[in-house]
Order: structure tokens, then C-alpha cells, then sequence
């Protein structure tokens, strides 16, 4: 399918992105999700009005409260029917939208539904259930709703932006019955992503990473006590070098199974860690870490600190010319490591260090089941990146272990 599909001339204006092919086909159920900006609402409005013009539909567009019909998707139907040519086809009441050839949308809150039966058997005739902000419904609305559309060949779509990861939609949506069409969709494959919001979003990255993760990458919301990182990281696009910087330093994690082989580039700066490049590849075999290792910068001439529990990788990539040392590890290297981490005044990370920052959003310790306590023990997970800048710098590390006054570049300070 082109970036932008057409009609014809006539109707130029009825465009959209690539993302949307799959759910064009019939599926039960339709999920896209992700961040602010990526044209899933508008999408699913015009795919919609589209069907709806050529054949007699009965949609409900629902959302979990609806005190107005100001709360729902009324407006913007309106405006794409205007945006796409079809004023002629449909007729926008108050209440709800008719079409030409037989078709009727209508407007409806969830919650205000479980409990009418005369609402619930008027549902029965529904040929497509759109829940926008899926976000929000709770699980006794699809619990109510998902039997309620059984016409042969119904389906229910569902649009939203995750909020938190035990939201009834977004399970939906990472354990989808089969045959679902689900998509994650983010700012990058929205072809017509106006550059005002293009200005917000880097804004955002540089100024608030996490806010940003879940803004404009569509993740659940992450900000918690537990990060173990949380208010020591920021993204800008810092330089490669400065005068009178300790470093570079490198450090490398190798892959095991589905983690992903790592390599990250840093220096020091007054009492700033400065990460300026990574590289990252899932599945990656050891043949194939030469080749990786040069996409950074500087990853030949310098020395790269790497895992010692895997000596023949060691070996094997000194052969090919990288000058790779292995960093012991003891009880509690860990969490020594991440004093240091967070003795620096900050850590700043290059915007080009994508799955790096996203590490530094999920490294977490863990939280007790029941309480909701955090643990001091740090979670085995999202990990790959930060254990590479550990092994980076690990003479540092060493020389906490010896005296809690460090020497972090060329100024003697505390470590807490």
C-alpha cells in the first residue's frame, strides 16, 4: 500500500498512513494503541466513514463515560466528513450521523450502559463497536459490552493510549484473541506529523524523558520510586567530546538467548556522565559482534570493558582487533555500580541512544507484591545497556569499593 492512499483526485483529501492496511481486512477485533500524534483516532474515523459510504452500518462509538455527547467522537466524524468530501453522503444530526446508504452512527457511554437493559438489547444490532479512549473503560464495561455486539461478522475497535499496564485494554491488547489485528502506532508512521508537534515532542524528550516515553512512545506509565535512575537522567544531544574529558570509556554486555548483545560509548565531565553512542542487536551471534561493535565510533583504538564470565568471546574478538578486557563481578558489584551511577550530578544521554534511554525509564528495583514496598534488590530486566556503562566504567566502581572518598575525573569528591 502507498504512503498515502488515494481515492481518486477528487477526494485527494482521503488519505491514510500505511499502518492502517491490516485493518481493512474483517477481523473481530481491531487494536491500535500508542502515543500522541500518530493518526489513530483520525484513521479510524475515515476508515469508518469510508465502509459506512458504500454499505449500511450500524456503529456505535462508545467510550466509558460519555456525559455529552461533547465527550465523544461526534466532532471529529463531522470534521472528516467535511475533510474527505463526503458532506453529500451523510447527514450530521445532534445526536447522531446518517448515511445515504442506510448506515447510522451513534454515541454511547459504557458505564451508563450496564445496567440498562434497553440499551444493552438496542446494542445487539451493531455491525461495528468503536471504543475510543480505551484507555478508561474498566473491565465490567467489556465484560458487558463484548457479548452484547454479536451480530455474524460484528467487530470491535478499539483505539487508545496506554496509560497503565494492568488497564483491562491494554491486556487486550499484548494477549489479543486470535485472529486480532493489533498495531502499535507511534508519531514516526504518522506521514503528515505537522512539525508543530514535532517541536513539542523533542521539547518533551529533552526536558522530561519519562513524560515522553509515555506521551509520544505510547509506553504505560513508568515514573515510580522504584526507577532506579529516576531523577538522575536527562536526553540532549550532547557532544561527542569536550576538553579536558576523562574518557572515552566503553563498555560491553554480550547477549544471551532473547537479551540483546550491547555496546555503549561515554565520557566524563566535571561530575557528569556523558553517554554518546550505543549499539544494540537482539539475537546477535558472536561472528557478528565485530561488525556491530564498529557502528560506534572510537570502538577499535580504545579499551572495552566487557563481561569476564565469557572468556571465548573475549577471545575471539581481541583476534578481530578489539582490545576487550573482562570486569570481575562480586556480590553487590551491582548495586556498587549504581552508587556511582548515581553519585554523578547527571547523566546525559544522546537523543541517537534509543534503546538506552529506554532502559534508563525501565531499570527498576523490585516491589513487594503485596505492600507495594520497594525492595533494595534491582529486577534482572532492562538491564543490557546500564551493565555495559557498569563495565565501562569499572576502575571507577573499584575504587569506590575501597574508600567512600572517589575520584571521579580529575576532582576528588564524595560518593554517596
Amino acid at each position: 500500500m502507498p504512503e498515502a492512499a488515494r481515492q481518486d483526485d477528487a477526494t485527494a483529501r482521503v488519505m491514510l498512513p500505511r499502518w492502517v492496511a491490516p485493518f481493512m481486512r474483517p477481523a473481530r477485533y481491531k487494536i491500535a494503541y500508542g502515543g500522541r500524534g500518530s493518526g489513530k483516532s483520525v484513521s479510524f474515523a475515515r476508515l469508518l466513514l469510508m465502509a459506512a459510504a458504500e454499505r449500511p452500518l450500524r456503529v456505535l462509538c462508545a467510550r466509558e463515560l460519555q456525559n455529552s455527547i461533547a465527550d465523544s467522537v461526534h466532532q471529529l466524524l463531522a470534521d472528516q466528513i467535511r475533510a474527505m468530501g463526503l458532506d453529500g453522503w451523510f447527514t450530521v444530526r445532534e445526536k447522531d450521523i446518517l448515511g445515504r446508504a442506510g448506515s447510522r452512527f451513534l454515541f454511547k457511554g459504557l458505564r451508563g450502559t450496564r445496567n440498562d437493559a434497553s440499551q444493552l438489547k438496542s446494542l445487539e444490532g451493531v455491525d461495528i463497536c468503536w471504543i475510543e479512549e480505551g484507555q478508561t473503560v474498566s473491565k465490567a464495561s467489556l465484560d458487558t459490552l463484548v457479548p452484547t455486539i454479536r451480530k455474524p461478522g460484528s467487530e470491535i475497535w478499539i483505539s487508545f493510549n496506554p496509560d497503565q499496564e494492568t488497564d483491562p485494554v491494554y491486556q487486550l491488547a499484548l494477549n489479543p484473541p486470535e485472529g486480532a489485528v493489533v498495531r502499535k502506532v507511534n508519531w514516526d508512521e504518522n506521514p503528515w506529523f505537522p512539525p508543530e508537534l514535532d517541536a513539542e515532542r523533542r521539547h518533551m524528550l529533552r526536558t522530561d524523558p519519562d513524560l515522553y516515553a509515555h506521551v509520544w512512545e505510547g509506553e504505560c506509565r513508568q515514573v515510580t520510586d522504584a526507577q532506579v535512575l529516576r531523577g538522575k537522567w536527562r536526553v540532549a544531544d550532547c557532544p561527542d567530546a569536550m576538553p579536558d574529558m576523562d574518557g572515552p570509556y566503553y563498555g560491553a554486555d554480550f547477549g544471551f538467548a532473547r537479551d540483546p548483545s550491547t555496546l555503549n560509548r561515554c565520557y566524563i565531565h566535571g561530575n557528569t556522565l556523558y553517554i554518546t553512542h550505543e549499539a544494540h542487536r537482539l539475537g546477535c551471534e558472536v561472528v557478528d559482534l565485530p561488525a556491530l561493535y564498529d557502528t560506534v565510533p572510537g570502538s577499535r583504538s580504545h579499551t572495552i570493558r566487557a563481561d569476564s564470565a565469557r572468556p571465548e568471546i573475549i577471545s575471539h574478538l581481541r583476534r578481530e582487533g578489539f582490545r576487550v578486557t573482562g570486569v570481575d563481578k562480586w556480590p553487590g558489584s551491582v548495586e556498587t555500580g549504581v552508587n556511582v551511577l548515581r553519585s554523578f550530578d547527571a547523566i546525559v544521554i544522546h537523543s541517537r541512544c534509543r534503546h538506552t534511554i529506554e532502559e534508563a525509564r525501565r531499570y527498576s528495583y523490585k516491589v513487594d507484591r503485596l505492600t507495594g514496598d520497594v525492595l533494595p534488590q534491582i529486577v534482572d530486566a532492562w538491564n543490557h545497556h546500564w551493565d555495559a556503562v557498569r563495565y565501562a566504567l569499572a576502575p571507577l566502581i573499584r575504587r569506590r569499593m575501597r574508600t567512600s572518598t572517589g575520584i571521579v575525573g580529575r576532582r576528588r569528591r564524595t560518593i554517596a
